[in-house]
């Protein structure tokens, strides 16, 4: 007889649960707060769909080469129905720099790197109709968990059996939260008896997006130079195409830069910074495309590990957390789809493999960390360098000391400069973005090493050719332009 499985939380984490273990011929129940996606398709979801759950249903998501590699491999049907819908792909050959394009020779690998490019909510739109459709899954819709269903045994032994709900109690042999980062589960362990261990670190960040639409006989402007993303210590930038000839702007800010904040989600002070841009600018050019959304905002973000079995020890039998109710980090990389869906298919191999519960939470927890802890940790010290280099950017009388200036060189003119001459080198880099290689491996090794201080060396001159565009302007330029106060944010954290 096949396990039947309850899901809390129909998002991408929920539904890749379900994707994954109802392949194996499981009963898999979704329970799900919020209102089903509307029928019509994926423009009426991008206009209509409300999900409370999911506050960053409208900010830019990147689909990584290993979440598309996994579609790929494990759910071609899945990936033919995004296809159709109008997600599209962005080739490794693609986002080559001008400057090596003339010399690439492709490799077998290459495809790898390819990458989807779609809305948040066209993805979902498609993934959740796909689910829903499977012969052994059921989504219910509009239903609220109000309490997690465990019991203990006479070895003191706690046991997750279902959920309790405005619309009665839903008992499964395997329970799964992936309810996301708002999910109450770890109170109720808690209040069960099971303190949960966590690590927990703020991303000191906030992001803000706005959708815009190609004009009707417009394309996309040349990609490739590499403006179309860039960081100023005080803003982040990116611009991330999307399906159905739409594509998004994200402007990130750091939390201490609170002037700006304030100012950018106004409409026409989110364009300007735009428009000063030389990358971005010709994305958002009126006569090339037109806002369809508001400036949507997104902070309070927080990384954060949970250990469901700490030291070997399950903290429960026959429970499990998928998404971001397990880890979380900050979404500049657009790991979080990956993780889940990674995450959901590490799960299903360890049920497989083993009917022991305790030797399930065992597996499971030691399979998320040794695949995923590396890529965690890695954008946790990402975040407190750019947190630190945010604050030091308020002061304009600051000066760097010798050693950042050289740090600050060997980054800009060396490694940056090196992967922009390198196509190798260039592989090597994304394939650990992307999360088919570990994060810092590719740059221990010898040869990249090599490459790297042979491109610092030749100098600025010899590797004019190499740079990119000038991303934007300095910090008290862009503010005396907004009608900013540069001082003001300064002066606020000296008082404090």
């Amino acid at each position: 007889m096949s396990e039947s499985v309850v899901i809390v939380g129909a998002g991408i984490g929920g539904l890749c649960a379900a994707l994954a273990l109802a392949s194996r011929g499981r009963q898999v129940t979704v329970l799900e707060r919020d209102p089903p996606p509307p029928a019509e398709g994926p423009e009426t979801a991008f206009d209509a769909w409300r999900r409370r759950g999911v506050g960053h249903l409208r900010q830019s998501h990147g689909f990584l080469a290993r979440l598309r590699s996994l579609i790929r491999a494990e759910h071609p049907a899945l990936y033919a129905a995004l296809m159709e819908s109008g997600a599209r792909e962005l080739p490794f050959a693609e986002g080559l720099p001008p400057a090596v394009k003339a010399d690439y020779r492709p490799e077998p690998s290459d495809e790898e790197l390819t990458v989807i490019v779609s809305r948040r909510t066209t993805i979902e739109w498609v993934l959740r109709r796909y689910v829903a459709g499977l012969p052994n899954v059921r989504i219910r819709p509009e239903v609220f968990v109000t309490d997690l269903i465990t019991e203990r045994d006479g070895a003191g032994v706690l046991t997750a059996r279902g959920f309790a709900t405005d619309r009665g109690e839903v008992r499964a042999d395997l329970v799964i939260d992936a309810a996301g980062h708002t999910s109450p589960m770890m109170e109720w362990l808690a209040s069960a008896g099971a303190a949960v261990p966590e690590e927990i670190e703020p991303c000191a960040i906030v992001y803000y997006t706005r959708f815009y639409r190609l004009l009707e006989g417009q394309d996309e402007p040349p990609r490739g130079r590499g403006g179309g993303t860039g960081d100023l210590g005080f803003i982040k930038f990116g611009v991330f195409p999307a399906d159905n000839r739409t594509f998004s702007i994200t402007l990130a800010v750091p939390e201490v830069e609170e002037i700006l904040r304030a100012a950018v989600v106004r409409p026409e002070i989110f364009d300007a910074i735009c428009a000063s841009f030389p990358g971005v600018a010709p994305w958002t050019d009126p006569a090339r495309a037109e806002p369809v959304s508001r400036v949507h905002g997104m902070g309070a973000l927080e990384s954060r590990w949970r250990e469901m079995a700490p030291d070997g020890a399950p903290l429960i039998a026959n429970f499990f957390c998928v998404g971001d109710s397990l880890v979380r980090t900050n979404p500049l990389f657009g790991r979080g789809c990956s993780f889940a869906a990674v995450e959901a298919h590490l799960l299903r191999d360890v049920l497989d493999a083993t009917p022991d519960p305790a030797e399930r939470a065992r597996r499971y927890s030691a399979a998320v960390r040794a695949d995923l802890r590396q890529f965690y940790e890695d954008m946790a010290a990402q975040d407190r360098a750019a947190a630190r280099r945010a604050l030091r950017g308020l002061d304009p009388a600051h000066k760097p000391g010798l050693r950042a200036k050289v740090l600050r060189s060997f980054v800009e003119d060396g490694l940056n400069i090196a992967i922009r001459r390198d196509v190798g080198l260039l592989r090597a880099a994304l394939r650990a973005f992307h999360m088919l290689e570990p994060p810092r491996d590719w740059l221990r090794r010898p040869a990249a090493i090599g490459a790297v201080l042979t491109t610092w060396a030749r100098g600025k001159r010899a590797n004019a050719a190499f740079y990119p565009p000038k991303p934007g302007p300095a910090r008290d330029e862009m503010f005396t332009a907004l009608g900013l106060d540069p001082l003001a944010d300064l002066q606020r954290v000296q008082a404090a």
